[in-house]
């Protein structure tokens, strides 16, 4: 695509080859990527990977040292400014003045978007009671739960009404309840066609909330929907659900099949990891019924978003855990 060229009407943010240099230390290299408009982007990767990197500068806020990109149909070196008054932005600091109320905050950093005084005070009382906050307006912010920082801090990244938003840990230090409010607003601004960069550490959420997942170490290693990640990362597990519970003697028939590598029991039935799925299932079930089982249901398992997770960054979850 020309730089200099409109983004086609459906893509909020397209960037080429986009990358931002710190010294000698890449932080972001060679992004490239395309959202459409209405899409709720997740992006997952471990710390330092360049998340805040890569929503600092599709903000533009930071500039970048090699690449292009359009947000909102702007140009992000060129038209910097422009971009910044489209989008709204949640980083991981709240970054609130904490002798002010609430509503004083809101109304302060609406000023600085322009907003007419009756535009400012219709979209405060919405957005406090929204996050569930309008009964403590006039209290200042510095006596907030780090939870209610985080609520007024996303209803500050919506007063302008932005198009794309970009969201770095948007239920971090919430509860459940105030983190179930933060995912049913997501969604909603997804159904208000507006386009939502979400960095995330819970996989649960990410696979909820978003249309496609980005997996970002430096650069994008992968892009795609969360059902088609699952499969595409498949292993070789298959669930035979029986009428009864799996007896040892039907397991151990089950794995001398040389297909078999391993085989459980379940509270239903019995799940065999298989080294060909494809070519070994028919055989796993011809041994589970030549041992008098009676078969409800075979279905093959998809991985879990963990372990495509794990399967993409090239780690395990306890070599993470244990660094």
């Amino acid at each position: 695509m020309d730089p200099s060229a409109p983004s086609p009407p459906d893509l909020a943010v397209w960037a080429e080859g986009l990358g931002r240099r710190f010294g000698d230390r890449w932080a972001v290299r060679d992004l490239s990527l395309e959202l459409r408009r209405g899409e709720v982007f997740g992006l997952l990767g471990p710390n330092g990977a360049g998340k805040t990197t890569t929503i600092r500068l599709l903000a533009a806020l930071i500039a970048p040292s090699v690449g292009r990109a359009r947000v909102d149909g702007l140009d992000l070196v060129r038209e910097a400014d422009g971009i910044r008054s489209r989008v709204g932005v949640l980083t991981e600091a709240p970054g609130l003045y904490e002798k002010l109320s609430a509503a004083r905050n809101l109304d302060f950093f609406g000023k600085l978007q322009g907003l007419p005084a009756a535009v400012r005070a219709e979209r405060i009382e919405r957005l406090l009671r929204l996050f569930d906050l309008w009964d403590r307006r006039l209290e200042p912010t510095g006596t907030f739960s780090k939870g209610m920082k985080q609520k007024l801090a996303i209803a500050r990244a919506l007063l302008h009404d932005p198009p794309v938003l970009f969201l770095d840990e948007p239920t971090a230090a919430l509860d459940p309840e105030a983190a179930a409010v933060v995912r049913d607003a997501i969604a909603t601004l997804r159904g208000q066609g507006r386009t939502v960069v979400l960095c995330t550490h819970v996989l649960p959420e990410a696979e909820r909330l978003c249309d496609r997942i980005g997996f970002l170490r430096t650069t994008l290693l992968r892009v795609d929907t969360p059902a088609r990640l699952r499969a595409a990362t498949a292993s070789g597990r298959v669930h035979v659900r029986l009428a009864a519970p799996a007896s040892p003697d039907l397991l151990a028939a089950v794995g001398a099949d040389a297909g078999v590598i391993e085989a459980r029991a379940t509270a239903d039935g019995l799940v065999a990891e298989l080294r060909d799925p494809e070519a070994d299932t028919p055989a796993l079930v011809r041994a589970v019924v030549a041992a008098d089982a009676a078969v409800l249901e075979v279905r093959r398992e998809a991985a879990t978003l963990e372990e495509v997770y794990f399967e993409v960054m090239g780690a395990r979850a306890d070599a993470e855990a244990a660094a």
